[in-house]
């Protein structure tokens, strides 16, 4: 979630403040160390009545906002605010030995699941340094072990031990990547952080205010579009129903040929980037297990598409599209002119999902950091990210495309995700409440007016006598 900030925020914008968050990591770091030795005695000094408040509105929040995304946002949403409230309630109204019991085989479960699906990821995929994500994998593994045994608390400092170890990989990746953009040149990119900082700029000062739009791009707006082919939509023949299986990974349609689907950027300047295979590849179930592997002996040549038009009209139209007006077209150009001197296709780590998230990534870069005329966007636009939810849920699809491989489904999710992050609308609970107030507004404005027009009516049914 850190790096997706800073590359959202962009390089310029954590070179100014680089100082400031050396010693915000530093805090967070240091708190959830002390979170996790205070706990490992059974006697817990943390008011955990308090936080589970905090967590079960936090939770309630997020769930009540969760029709409101699409795809893979309302899944992704509904699993945080459910176990939030979930991890709330255990808590708050339940007898403190079982409520800690069920609250570790929670987070337990949470850290298992992660941990075993990035391992089996890695180890099929085989991406580059994919021997690190299965050392994190492993990791959350252990992490998952140490909340399921009892010792040495005997459940007591479940809560402590997840916050704290929230606030310190939280603390121990800002102050990693602050202390490198210290020696950072003002050309690099978030990815090469290497960072030097400049004096930070007065933070209250007169300035613009961030731009909010109510909705995505109209038709006629200039703006980045996103392709997606999905696996059951472009099928050639009718698919077999897998949920999920076919909405992120592949179909398999009757005849038992597998389908991935595609994926491709458009920008109104005439960019278009859409790598597909020179040579269809065979994706018969056999062969496919094989063509997982990230390994160079499945690298085949690629060709890039020319445009949209063209591929379209040689294929089908696009399942889906996702539209971004915020973006910068000469990072994207930069990004391009590099890219497209290397047309090798690999299914798993250099495919048409994987070219168009960095193209994405790259023409996004820094927009959210600055304001229309370049002036830096300031501090409340770096707490308002970090509020969004849908960071929360672009961060969890940007961490399982890495660890695994992106794919259509994924891509798809992901690039809706992001353009409420540059695209940004008013906050989501914001809306519900100001519609919410708005209609405790309504209903007593006509519950007067119908209370009036009674005492009207019964005034005039019964006229007042004179003596």
């Amino acid at each position: 979630m850190v790096r997706l900030i800073l590359l959202l925020l962009g390089v310029d914008y954590l070179r100014r403040r680089a100082r400031a968050l050396i010693w915000i990591g530093a805090i967070f770091f240091a708190f959830g160390l002390a979170l996790i030795c205070d706990a490992l005695d059974g006697v817990v000094h943390f008011p955990l009545k308090v936080f589970a408040w905090l967590l079960l509105l936090e939770g309630l929040a997020t769930l009540a906002i969760v029709t409101i995304g699409v795809g893979g946002q309302r899944i992704v949403r509904g699993l945080k605010g459910g176990t939030f409230t979930m991890a709330a309630l255990l808590v708050l109204f339940f007898d403190q030995r079982s409520g800690n019991f069920w609250l570790s085989m929670l987070f337990g479960t949470l850290f298992l699941a992660d941990g075993l699906l990035q391992c089996v990821a890695a180890y099929v995929v085989r991406y580059p340094r994919w021997a690190w994500a299965m050392a994190g994998g492993l990791l959350e593994i252990a992490v998952a072990i140490f909340f399921y045994q009892p010792y040495p608390t005997h459940y007591k400092g479940t809560l402590p031990y997840a916050i704290g170890l929230g606030l310190a990989f939280t603390g121990w990746n800002v102050l990693v990547l602050a202390m490198r953009a210290r020696r950072m040149r003002r050309d690099f990119r978030v990815e090469q952080i290497l960072g030097s900082p400049e004096d930070k700029r007065h933070l209250w000062e007169e300035r613009l205010r961030a731009p909010r739009w109510e909705g995505p791009p109209a038709d006629s707006e200039p703006a980045l579009t996103v392709h997606v082919w999905t696996p059951s939509g472009s099928a050639k023949a009718p698919a077999r129903r897998h949920p999920v299986i076919d909405r992120y990974i592949a179909a398999v349609d009757k005849n038992g040929v597998i389908s991935t689907g595609h994926a491709a950027l458009e920008s109104h300047e005439g960019i278009y980037v859409s790598l597909y295979p020179a040579k269809e590849i065979d994706r018969s179930p056999d062969q496919f297990g094989q063509l997982l592997r990230a390994t160079r002996e499945n690298d085949v040549p690629g060709v890039f598409q020319p445009d949209y038009a063209t591929e379209s009209k040689a294929w089908c139209p696009s399942t889906v599209k996702v539209r971004i007006r915020n973006y910068s077209p000469r990072q994207l150009s930069a990004f391009w002119q590099t890219y497209q001197q290397n047309a090798t296709y690999n299914l798993t780590h250099r495919n048409c999902s994987s070219s168009v998230a960095k193209a994405l990534e790259a023409a996004i870069e820094g927009r959210v950091g600055q304001l229309p005329n370049g002036a830096d966007a300031g501090w409340w636009t770096f707490v308002r990210l970090w509020l969004t939810p849908e960071l929360w849920v672009a961060a969890q699809l940007r961490k399982r495309a890495k660890t695994m491989a992106w794919t259509p489904g994924l891509v798809l999710d992901y690039a809706r995700a992001v353009s409420m992050l540059v695209d940004p609308r008013p906050f989501g609970w914001i809306t519900m409440s100001s519609l919410a107030l708005r209609r405790m507004r309504r209903s007593r404005r006509a519950w007067r007016e119908a209370a009036e027009q009674a005492a009207v009516a019964q005034t005039q049914g019964n006229p007042a006598s004179h003596g």
